[in-house]
C-alpha cells in the first residue's frame, strides 16, 4: 500500500512545521476520497477529546471489523507496534496495529482517524486529526461514543495524570474489586457516605427534584496517609453503578488540564470524579480551580471526591464556601476497635497466637492501616526465614522508625542511620 508521504516525491521532504502538516492533511483527504469515493473534511486537530481516541484505540486493539486501515502516512515508518499484556494467567506480548503514522476509517459511518508524526524542532510529536464526510456523520458518530464510553467506564477506572507534556489519560480495568465491607471506617461515617452516593446515582433523581437541590455533591476525605482514603475511593468507584475518573494532582497541573478534566466529567455525567492529593494543587492555578468549582454547570451531575493527607495545607476556600466541597470526613488513625477488625481480617492468626494478636491490637496504638499491613509482612518474612516471630522487637522497631520519620532525625548516636 502506497504511503501518503513517499520518498519518491522530493517535495515531500522539503516542507516542515505547519506547511508539512497542511500537506499531509491534504494527502490524507485525497486518499480518503480516492478510497471511498466520498469527500472528507477535517473536524478536529489536536483538540482534547480523549473519548474519541479511547474507543478508536480499543477498536484497533480488538480488530473491530468496522475499522479499516487506509494508508501509512510516512513511508518506511511504523506500521505495527507491540504491548505487554500483564492481565490473565499468562502475561504475553501482543503485536498490534500502530496508532501513530497511520490512517484508519469507519467506512460505514464516514469517519476517519489519523495520528500524524511531525518534527517540532528536535522533538517528534503526534498531531491527532479526526475526519468526517459531513457534520451529520460526525454528530451521529459522537452520539454512539458517549453511550459506549459510559458503559466502558463502568468496568474500568479512567485515570488522568498531569505530566510535562500535558494531561495524560488511560483506562485501567477493574481487576481487583474493593467491596464495601473491605472498607474499615467508623460505621456512622461509612454509612453516611454510601447512602449519599446511592441517593445521588438513583436513576430517577427523585430526591434532588423533590427538594429542588442542585444535582452535584462534593466531599473531602482528609487525614494522615495509610488510613483508608484511597481504599474508600476505590470501593466507591467499583461498587457504584456509574463511571468513575481518578485524577492525580501533580506539580504539572495547569488551568488547561483543569478545564479538560471538568469538560470530560460534564460530557460523561453522572460520574464520580476522584481528585487525589488535592493539597498538591500548584499555587498558580488554585484560583482557577476554585472558580471552576463555582461555575454554574461545572459540577452538574458530578459527585466530587477530594483526598488529602495534609488538610492544613488545603485552601480554606475549599471548605468554607458552599458548592465546593459540601462535607469533610476525617480519616483518623484507627482506634482499638478498628485495629482489632483489621488484624482479624488480615489473618494475623496464621502467624501469631491469640495472646500475640491481643498484644498487636494493644501495642499498635498510633499505627495506620498501612503500618499494620507492614507489620504483618514483617511477621510473615521473619516466620518464613527463621520459623519464629519476635513480635515485640518488630513493633518496637516500627515505632522507632515512625518516630524518626516524623522528627527527621535519622542518625543514631553511634553514627548509624535509622534503617539498618
Amino acid at each position: 500500500m502506497e504511503s501518503i508521504i513517499s520518498f519518491k516525491n522530493e517535495n515531500n521532504q522539503s516542507a516542515s512545521g505547519y506547511p508539512a502538516l497542511s500537506m499531509i492533511v491534504k494527502g490524507i483527504l485525497d486518499r480518503l476520497e480516492s478510497t471511498y469515493n466520498e469527500t472528507y473534511e477535517v473536524f478536529t486537530i489536536n483538540e482534547y477529546h480523549f473519548e474519541l481516541w479511547s474507543l478508536f484505540e480499543e477498536d484497533l486493539m480488538t480488530n473491530n471489523d468496522q475499522l479499516e486501515h487506509v494508508a501509512m502516512i510516512v513511508e518506511k515508518m511504523e506500521r505495527y507496534s507491540f504491548t505487554y499484556d500483564a492481565e490473565g494467567d499468562e502475561p504475553i506480548y501482543k503485536v498490534k496495529q500502530a496508532l501513530s503514522n497511520n490512517v484508519y476509517a469507519y467506512r460505514e459511518q464516514g469517519i476517519a482517524f489519523a495520528q500524524i508524526p511531525i518534527m517540532d524542532g528536535a522533538h517528534l510529536t503526534n498531531v491527532e486529526c479526526v475526519f468526517a464526510t459531513s457534520s451529520l456523520a460526525m454528530e451521529r458518530f459522537l452520539e454512539t461514543i458517549k453511550g459506549r464510553l459510559w458503559q466502558k467506564s463502568r468496568n474500568e477506572l479512567l485515570i488522568f495524570t498531569d505530566g510535562m507534556d500535558g494531561l495524560n489519560h488511560e483506562h485501567q480495568p477493574i481487576t481487583k474489586r474493593v467491596k464495601r465491607e473491605d472498607v474499615l471506617l467508623k460505621h456512622e461515617i461509612k454509612e453516611e457516605i454510601y447512602q449519599m452516593l446511592d441517593c445521588f446515582f438513583e436513576e430517577d433523581r427523585s430526591f434532588f427534584e423533590t427538594y429542588q437541590i442542585p444535582y452535584k455533591r462534593g466531599i473531602l476525605l482528609y487525614g494522615p496517609p495509610g488510613n483508608g482514603k484511597t481504599t474508600l475511593a476505590k470501593s466507591i468507584a467499583h461498587t457504584v453503578d456509574a463511571p468513575a475518573a481518578y485524577w492525580q494532582i501533580t506539580e504539572f497541573t495547569s488551568s488547561e488540564s483543569i478545564a479538560q478534566v471538568f469538560q470530560m466529567a460534564n460530557r460523561l455525567a453522572p460520574i464520580i470524579l476522584i481528585i487525589e492529593d488535592i493539597d498538591s494543587m500548584p499555587d498558580g492555578v488554585r484560583s482557577y480551580f476554585l472558580n471552576t468549582l463555582d461555575g454554574a454547570t461545572s459540577k452538574e451531575g458530578i459527585f466530587l471526591i477530594g483526598t488529602t493527607n495534609y488538610p492544613e495545607e488545603i485552601d480554606p476556600g475549599l471548605m468554607n464556601r458552599a458548592g465546593r466541597f459540601d462535607r469533610g470526613y476525617e480519616f483518623a488513625l484507627p482506634d482499638e476497635s478498628l485495629r482489632e477488625q483489621y488484624v482479624h481480617e488480615k489473618k494475623f492468626d496464621k502467624l501469631l497466637s491469640s495472646e500475640e494478636i491481643a498484644a498487636v491490637i494493644k501495642h499498635s496504638e498510633g499505627f495506620s492501616f498501612a503500618q499494620l499491613n507492614e507489620l504483618f509482612v514483617s511477621c510473615a518474612l521473619e516466620s518464613h526465614q527463621k520459623g519464629t516471630v519476635d513480635l515485640y522487637r518488630l513493633i518496637k522497631r516500627m515505632k522507632e522508625d515512625h518516630k524518626k520519620s516524623k522528627t527527621g532525625k535519622w542518625q543514631e548516636e553511634d553514627g548509624q542511620l535509622g534503617f539498618y
